[in-house]
């Protein structure tokens, strides 16, 4: 390993997250140089020698999410066998995190599959952001290290008055990580009783949580907002419950399909809070009262701590379980 910091390159999924970790960093962003023939193959060259460094591969799997991968793949191959040091794909999002399990006859668990192919392709390590599902993280035999943008939605609701304001997960598979956003909030925590039907269609029955008066301010939050379908239903069901305003915030803002007309028709909801794990300015310009945190500095020091050869440990010490409040719904 070299002293000379770690080497960063970036596909063309998210330069602009990629130069503002670089900036962080204090390190330049290194060329690389993709060309896209006629008959839609790609061709990617790496500007620099990378022999003997230490290389970090940033790409998110957003559409189109193939040549996404196909590119980011390429990358980690060319430097592999450019003889780099350590090879580490940084993926702020990871598409395929839905593909989880096998719940139909017949179908491939996509996620498996695309975590063996980036192994193959070169990737000592990987470093991900709010994978959909935990046991994501198994998928891949390299060491893993799953961030959070936990700690940047926790100064940000920390700078408002959280006043008469509860906390809700859509559903139980993001009860743990929202339990942890209301605990740094030392806020009550409801979770919902989501079923989904259809890719853009989800139906919330009920929240279940503290009993007595609803609370006047709800944050809701998700890993992700792709048709705000789930966001919908849930500020639906806890309006008719006298809920009078909403924050609603995820890690990845992918604003699919009809999801900006269903987003500024809530007009309850005061702000929407996301990151820029994903580079979709078409669709956020659009969005009314859109917030977009960076998590730059999360992906930053993890690559620092990786290249220093330190616990990313420290990254998550923004919260304790002692923090929770007696009337959350742990």
């Amino acid at each position: 390993m070299t002293d000379e910091g770690p080497y960063i390159f970036a596909g063309t999924a998210n330069e602009p997250l990629a130069r503002a970790i670089c900036d962080y960093l204090g390190v330049p962003l290194r060329p690389t140089h993709t060309e896209r023939f006629s008959h839609g193959a790609l061709r990617v060259q790496l500007g620099v020698s990378v022999r003997n460094k230490d290389v970090y591969i940033i790409q998110s799997l957003t559409d189109p999410v193939h040549r996404h991968l196909m590119q980011m793949m390429m990358m980690l191959d060319i430097a592999r066998h450019g003889d780099a040091a350590r090879v580490t794909a940084v993926m702020p999002y990871f598409v395929y995190g839905r593909s989880d399990k096998k719940d139909a006859p017949r179908i491939c668990i996509t996620g498996k599959l695309v975590a063996q192919m980036i192994e193959t392709a070169g990737a000592d390590r990987v470093i991900a952001m709010t994978l959909h599902s935990p046991q994501t993280h198994g998928f891949f035999d390299v060491p893993l290290d799953h961030l959070t943008s936990l700690r940047v939605m926790v100064d940000h609701f920390k700078k408002q008055d959280l006043s008469d304001t509860i906390v809700v997960s859509p559903d139980v598979g993001y009860a743990k990580q929202a339990t942890k956003l209301a605990s740094a909030l030392r806020l009550p925590l409801a979770v919902g009783t989501k079923v989904r039907l259809a890719d853009t269609h989800v139906q919330i029955t009920s929240v279940l949580g503290p009993g007595g008066p609803a609370a006047r301010r709800a944050i809701v939050i998700d890993d992700e907002i792709a048709t705000a379908g789930t966001m919908m239903e849930i500020v639906q069901v806890l309006e008719a419950q006298g809920t009078q305003e909403f924050s609603l915030a995820a890690t990845h803002g992918l604003f699919t399909g009809t999801s900006v007309e269903r987003l500024n028709a809530l007009d309850k909801v005061t702000e929407i809070v996301v990151t820029d794990t994903v580079y979709a300015p078409q669709a956020t310009e659009q969005i009314n009262k859109l917030n977009c945190l960076s998590v730059a500095s999360v992906f930053g020091d993890a690559i620092l701590c990786n290249h220093e050869g330190k616990s990313v440990g420290e990254l998550f010490t923004f919260w304790s379980e002692d923090m929770l409040p007696d009337s959350s719904l742990g």
